[in-house]
């Protein structure tokens, strides 16, 4: 996928430009002046929904309802000024659909800093919870972890990754604060956003735009209520996913399950072109050609849906695909 450009439009002019420049400083000072006050504190949080809008246009490919749910979700709570509870999301499906992609687009139009904003938390399993034996010491260490973090600034992004691999009952520490309570041990968390990522759905995912497609039906016309039942059983089913023991998902405190379809051929070349585009390159078509052709697809008859989605590995650098 492509890297992020906050705010998806060219600049202007070079005096535009240092005027943006200039009113932006002047607003981080404001805005870190009210947050050292407490009660308007926002932190990081500078929200550029259009910027996220025209970014997710332009280079997810394949990705209708992630698209459409995401931003409808985002800007209910972004524009609300006193949300009852936090952002709570779930996206799930194949290997290189875009989950990770959306999950950083969101920090990089929400937080100032993106990803390296204090006010963004990122949990992997393989990192942060290798050992399923410390499953209670990870409790404790979570919960303290969340619980500061918000009462240092509610406006607070916390990621978790990889939620296929994440120790079953760990997640149960996170249900107080997913909820719709106004305060969980004395913090304010209503502005806060959690964000789950899992594989987890993926083959139910793949099945139904595969018989979408027998069926002669364009993808878009896919509907999320096809797809949220069979991912929700796939999640329940699964007594070694993230949400297992947790509550999670059978308090429905999930606002929205967002699922990512697999992605075709002119997707992936999609993908590429995109790459090259973000390092102002002119692909050559024969070379672009060769990595689609490098490209495992699935099922073996119709061979319609790549293996890794817009991962294509190290088959292709920018300097191969233009130069002759």
């Amino acid at each position: 996928m492509a890297a992020a450009t906050r705010g998806c439009r060219p600049w202007g002019s070079l005096l535009g430009l240092l005027g943006l420049v200039s009113a932006a400083a002047v607003a981080y000072d404001l805005a870190s002046l009210r947050c050292s006050l407490g009660a308007f504190c926002e932190c990081d949080f500078r929200p550029d929904l259009p910027g996220l809008e025209c970014d997710l246009a332009q280079h997810l490919a394949g990705q209708h309802l992630a698209k459409a749910l995401v931003v409808k979700a985002l800007k209910a709570f972004v524009w609300n000024p006193a949300p009852t509870k936090p952002l709570v999301l779930s996206l799930h499906g194949w290997t290189g659909t875009g989950k990770s992609y959306v999950s950083s687009l969101l920090a990089h139009y929400l937080f100032q800093g993106g990803l390296r904003s204090p006010r963004v938390h990122h949990f992997s399993p393989v990192i942060h919870f290798p050992h399923p034996s410390h499953i209670e010491r990870y409790k404790k260490d979570l919960k303290s972890w969340v619980q500061g973090n918000l009462t240092a600034c509610g406006r607070s992004l916390f990621l978790f990754d990889e939620m296929d691999k994440m120790p079953p009952g760990l997640m149960e520490v996170l249900q107080p604060f997913l909820g719709s309570s106004w305060v969980v041990y004395g913090t304010n968390y209503r502005k806060a956003i959690f964000i789950f990522i899992s594989n987890t759905g993926g083959e139910q995912i793949n099945q139904v735009a595969l018989e979408a497609w027998r069926s002669r039906r364009d993808r878009e016309e896919i509907l999320l209520q096809e797809l949220e039942p069979v991912i929700t059983r796939a999640v329940l089913d699964n007594p070694f996913h993230g949400f297992s023991r947790s509550g999670i998902m059978e308090e429905r405190l999930l606002d929205a399950v967002v699922p990512f379809l697999p992605l075709q051929r002119h997707h992936v070349r999609h993908c590429v072109l995109n790459e090259l585009a973000q390092v102002g390159l002119e692909p050559r078509d024969e070379a672009v050609q060769a990595v689609l052709d490098s490209t495992t697809f699935f099922p073996e008859d119709e061979q319609l849906f790549s293996s890794n989605g817009c991962k294509t590995g190290n088959s292709w650098s920018p300097q191969n695909l233009t130069e002759p």
